[in-house]
């Protein structure tokens, strides 16, 4: 049995851990050994893993050099489990807020928004005109108040661009599913609405397309699949979409998505590779893949995802827009798959975070069954001519500087005119444990999601998956009940490290993404493509806004040398989000000058 035992890692006490930036803790990059597949190469690497004889030691191997066994399997920590990220509500005492109404409808809420932005959205620090901006939810609401255009028009030519998009040459792969003529009538509704002087609220005609993991009628939800609807039926709107359309907009659509969520490219064997708009060569990312691209590619100034290890963040980051996570709980997450109920949350992608905003105070609803009162609910008051003050930003520099020249330097530079501007400061730290933390999430989302499928995965011939899809299927079937415990003690050691250093600092800075988005190859196709070095890279900021139910934003801050965008983001404590919000804008009016136009963009309020 020695053969098979891996000694694990023996974790010091928490309380003896050194969060100071001279601690001697070692900053352990990610230990990833497995190569790209794609094609033939997959198919037989799933045949091993599904065979009874080879399928348990290749199991075996993959996590012994991946170090889960050393790191989570055999570790020993005192810490008891901690199984949801449900963080009981606390009064930040945040700058420039206003508290709003607990019974106010989802309209009521998008009003009080709209009237904590500044007039103009022309909000630019340096006083220059952007050279692209995407069109926001403020330009169509006026473009239909001045009658210069209809949500009926912005439909008919969605619906155009849309089906221009999906054919060669681009083949954009979008959408899983979208209804033209249902598209149509929420247009023609709101339409009247706006003759009569009537909107319901600034959402009215407001293009919103929904990921295809969150239910919304009249679509089936495929969780990216060519089966799952067919075993667990849409019997009606998500919480979330129910809010939205209380207020108006049309939904136009269900995006393409990394199948079951089990990946970071959104390449989709089944729908097509959504392709990034700024080099359609690129992934968009996943795997909210189609929401982050159908907003960059100016179809709908605002998307939801569904954010479970970066879902939203990193196709946000890739695509050049803003990717809003909220507090775990924040949301009401009922009519979302449940493919990993306690790091998966409901998040937000728009061309602008002040869209973000506007949507996320649509969404803020009903109660969690495990919360006993309704967090209380602050809306950032974001006046254009002064920022909140005093901020503390945490970063860590090992882990901060682990990427790519191109986004190290980018990200850097960004910080500095932060800082520059609003003479924030910032508080060096170190976070120990990161890589741990990203394999005890991947314990947990991977059990998770095969627990939540097992009964429906018992039914199913193999052929009905995609081939990626299946390596994840079998890897994470194979997480023990220990691993699992050993996870969620970990989840609780970082829970005490995070807040230790949110007891120093506001939020946590990094970088979005390790790498800027990478060439989709031919032989991706067919059977998708297992790519965990680029995967692990893309995730590595990602964890702790999932694992830990943090806040999280990123915002577009740059472009590589071959002009892909970069994202910065800032991690908050429980319950944060304007304040993140607030320094979400604070970023976005230092860079908003220098924003490109992508390769792939529809122009939907265009003057004839």
């Amino acid at each position: 049995m020695g053969l098979f035992k891996d000694q694990g890692v023996v974790y010091k006490p928490v309380e003896e851990v050194d969060l100071g930036p001279k601690s001697d803790h070692v900053y352990l990059r990610a230990n990833v050994k497995a190569p790209r597949m794609a094609g033939l190469l997959v198919k037989i690497f799933t045949w091993f893993l599904e065979s009874r004889i080879f399928g348990t030691l290749l199991v075996y191997i993959l996590k012994k050099n991946n170090l889960i066994h050393k790191l989570v399997t055999n570790a020993r920590l005192e810490e008891s489990p901690l199984f949801v990220p449900l963080h009981p509500f606390e009064d930040l005492k945040e700058q420039e807020v206003k508290c709003i109404d607990s019974k106010l409808s989802p309209p009521e809420q998008v009003q009080q928004a709209m009237d904590c932005l500044p007039n103009s959205s022309e909000k630019s620090l340096r006083g220059l005109q952007p050279s692209f901006q995407h069109w926001t939810i403020l330009d169509y609401s006026k473009a239909y108040n001045l009658k210069e255009i209809t949500p009926r028009m912005v439909a008919e030519r969605f619906i155009a661009a849309v089906h221009e998009s999906s054919n060669p040459p681009s083949q954009m792969s979008f959408f899983i599913n979208y209804n033209a003529e249902d598209i149509l009538r929420q247009a023609d509704e709101s339409t009247l609405r706006y003759e009569q002087g009537k909107p319901i609220s600034i959402l009215d005609g407001i293009p919103i397309a929904i990921k295809d993991e969150i239910d919304c009628s009249p679509y089936p939800t495929t969780g990216g699949t060519k089966w799952l609807h067919k075993v667990r039926p849409c019997t009606g709107d998500a919480s979330c979409v129910k809010c939205l359309r209380l207020c108006g907009a049309i939904l136009v659509g269900k995006t393409n998505m990394h199948e079951l969520g089990a990946g970071t490219s959104g390449i989709n064997p089944h729908y097509g590779a959504t392709r990034n708009p700024y080099d359609i060569s690129k992934i968009a990312g996943g795997s909210s893949s189609g929401s982050a691209a159908v907003v960059a590619a100016g179809l709908c100034p605002v998307a939801l995802g569904v954010d479970g290890g970066g879902s939203v963040r990193m196709p946000a980051a890739l695509c050049g827009v803003v990717g809003l996570k909220p507090t775990f709980g924040r949301i009401p997450h009922n009519g979302v798959l449940p493919l990993n109920w306690t790091v998966g949350m409901v998040g937000i992608l728009a061309g602008t975070i002040e869209d973000a905003f506007i949507v996320y105070a649509a969404m803020n609803g009903q109660l969690l069954p495990d919360q006993p009162t309704r967090p209380k609910l602050y809306f950032p008051l974001l006046n254009p001519t002064k920022s909140i003050s005093d901020v503390k930003m945490a970063t860590y520099a090992e882990w901060f500087n682990d990427c790519s020249d191109d986004i190290r330097t980018c990200c850097s530079q960004a910080l500095d005119k932060l800082q520059e501007h609003y003479s924030w400061k910032i508080v060096k730290v170190t976070i120990p444990e990161i890589e741990v933390m990203r394999l005890a999430h991947y314990s947990t989302i991977g059990s998770e999601c095969s627990t939540s499928l097992s009964s429906h995965l018992e039914k199913l011939k193999p052929e009905e998956i995609g081939w990626d899809a299946r390596v994840a299927l079998s890897v994470y079937g194979s997480f023990s009940s220990k691993e699992y415990i050993k996870a969620q003690k970990i989840r609780n050691r970082q829970m005490q490290f995070h807040m230790k250093i949110f007891a120093e600092a506001d939020v946590i800075v990094s970088p979005t993404t390790g790498v800027t988005a990478y060439p989709i190859q031919d032989d991706a196709s067919e059977t998708g493509e297992l790519d965990y070095i680029n995967g692990a890279a893309l995730v590595r900021y990602s964890i702790a806004g999932n694992f830990l139910g943090l806040p999280a934003v990123t915002v577009p801050v740059g472009y590589d040398k071959l002009g892909l965008p970069i994202g910065l983001q800032f991690i908050g404590q429980p319950w944060s989000e304007p304040t993140l919000i607030h320094i979400a804008s604070a970023m976005q009016a230092i860079c908003k000058p220098d924003y490109r136009k992508p390769e792939v963009f529809y122009n939907l309020l265009k003057k004839d």
